[in-house]
């Protein structure tokens, strides 16, 4: 039995459960492991990549963590929706064409929806999770 975490909240539940080393692939993450993957674990977990990647990665995951704190400042988030852009061409010199789809376009609406609605805590959650 291993050693349990006391405050493990931000922790992943059952993060070795949802990977398959066979593929390399990471799978049945709930939403919250997702989050907490994309703005703690991200930069963390690709720190041995090459410096270009893993600071493009890092600026990404750092957008997010801004984005979903609970306090949000009006020049701040016009600031990340000018940076966003950047990352996202950072991001096109890094992978490769077939990695893009919508979903990879989807953070430049983000900043604005902001803006318009407040913190996206309770807009994002489904129904049961709020």
């Amino acid at each position: 039995m291993g050693k349990r975490v006391e405050n493990a909240r931000w922790i992943p539940s059952h993060m070795s459960n949802c990977v398959d080393m066979s593929n390399a692939t990471l799978s049945r993450m709930k939403s919250n492991d997702r989050h907490v993957f994309i703005e703690s674990l991200l930069p963390t977990a690709f720190n041995a990549l090459p410096e270009y990647v893993w600071k493009t990665l890092a600026k990404l995951s750092q957008f997010f963590k801004d984005l979903c704190s609970t306090i949000l400042r009006e020049d701040r988030l016009l600031e990340m929706e000018r940076n966003i852009s950047v990352i996202l061409c950072e991001l096109e010199r890094v992978f490769p064409p077939g990695f893009f789809n919508v979903m990879e376009h989807l953070p430049i609406h983000l900043p604005k929806e902001a803006l318009i609605g407040g913190p996206v805590q309770y807009r994002w959650m489904y129904p049961f999770e709020r």
